[in-house]
């Protein structure tokens, strides 16, 4: 008999220990995808803006020679990041493929004009900005006009700040929840320990001897549960980017080295002072108490 309870009370701590890593990593991979974005917020911002330029528009007579030694003087400038001339024939293209018919055999001549596409450096792509450099833009002879959509513009910068606040207010909560969590996860586990520390604490056994064993297993929880979250991590960072490899302008090794090992004593504090506080307060309470 006596070896069945053995087994059966080294299955339930097992269950038990278990159950509180598994939570605990759950908690944690959801902490590391929301600091995932905290810390690559700003790539994130300045990926979208530097996808939102302007059209230089330039005028019939510049011949292609002209083009591409203005396209030159053009990229040398220190608010741009790429430049794209599109020709006559590339933009009639373009237009055909979003109309689905040949609007050229239908007004007989290409209407379209030549023009470069710029792409700005992400600081400089806000509206005040941008009306600067069409301002110098517009005294080359060979431009004709500078295009881009105002408002589009406006709606992406305001978009992005209130994204940001978003997140960070998200970030925040969610890291409260996390610890709410996973405290009363370990709380529950120590509570069903609490004869075992009250029969030490009465032959004798001192505060620090008691809570030794929980607080390495607690520590050990962490380190094993920020382990697997990591590994959750990174296997939903690879799955994502085979579907979309732009992903990989935000997996910079220096960035996931600190959010890896953020996660892992992110684990270890919490798991440790939550074990703390639940083993003391059972070394506290009067024996009377541990049956409610």
């Amino acid at each position: 008999m006596k070896p069945r309870e053995e087994r059966s009370s080294k299955r339930r701590l097992r269950t038990s220990y278990i159950t509180t890593v598994v939570s605990i990593t759950l908690v944690l991979f959801m902490l590391g995808i929301m600091g995932l974005l905290l810390l690559n917020a700003k790539k994130l911002s300045d990926y979208v803006r530097e996808n939102i330029g302007f059209s230089i528009i330039l005028k019939e007579e510049v011949k292609e020679p002209d083009v591409l030694r203005l396209q030159k003087v053009i990229e040398s400038r220190d608010f741009v990041k790429t430049t794209t001339h599109i020709s006559k024939a590339e933009a009639a293209k373009e237009l055909q493929q979003d109309l689905g018919e040949d609007f050229i055999d239908f007004i007989g001549y290409n209407p379209l004009p030549v023009s470069i596409d710029v792409n700005l450096i992400a600081r400089y792509a806000n509206n005040d900005s941008i009306r600067k450099i069409e301002q110098e833009l517009l005294q080359f002879p060979q431009i004709k006009e500078v295009w881009y959509q105002k408002s589009l513009v406006h709606l992406m910068n305001e978009n992005i700040r209130k994204i940001t606040l978003i997140l960070l207010g998200f970030a925040a909560l969610l890291l409260f929840i996390s610890i709410v969590l996973i405290n009363n996860t370990i709380r529950l586990s120590v509570y069903s320990k609490r004869f075992i520390i009250n029969t030490m604490r009465l032959v004798g056994a001192t505060r620090y001897f008691i809570r030794g064993p929980f607080l390495r297993t607690s520590a050990l929880h962490g380190i094993y549960s920020g382990l697997f979250a990591n590994a959750m991590l990174f296997a939903v960072i690879y799955l994502v980017g085979n579907e979309f490899p732009e992903i990989s302008v935000f997996t910079d090794p220096f960035v996931m080295g600190i959010l890896t090992s953020g996660i892992i004593i992110v684990g270890i504090v919490i798991s440790f002072f939550s074990t703390l506080f639940a083993v003391n307060k059972y070394l506290r309470i009067s024996t009377d108490k541990l049956y409610f």
